[in-house]
This record gives structure tokens, sequence and C-alpha cells, in this order.
């Protein structure tokens, strides 16, 4: 299961990601190219990536290592 939310959550912020650069007009000749809809939708979906990742990092911990 925390491998899938890692990998999941790591999708998440890098597609995030490349809509955010899209939304600001960083990445050219693209449809979504300065768009505010995909600026706000890659932001979103960055943070929602993090929180993702962040429970696929705490799952491992939380079980726990005894030697």
């Amino acid at each position: 299961m925390r491998w899938t939310l890692r990998i999941v959550g790591g999708i998440m912020v890098a597609l995030g990601s490349v809509w955010t650069l899209q939304g600001f007009d960083v990445m050219k000749n693209s449809p979504m190219s300065g768009s505010s809809f995909w600026l706000t939708a890659g932001v979103i979906l960055a943070l929602a990536g993090v929180v993702v990742l962040f429970f696929g990092l705490r799952a491992g911990v939380r079980r726990g290592r005894s030697p």
C-alpha cells in the first residue's frame, strides 16, 4: 500500500508541476499555456500529491521496524 501511495503521489506532483508551468506560460506552444485554469488545477494537484506522498512515506514509518 505504501509503495502505491508513493508512486501515485509522485505522479500527481510531477503532473501538477507541469500543469502549473503551463499555466504560468513557461512551457510555450501548448493550448494550456497561459491559462489560469491550468495554473490553479496544477497547484491543487501538486499539493494533493504532496499530501498523498506524505502519507505514503509516513505509512512506512508507522509500522516500525524492530530488529
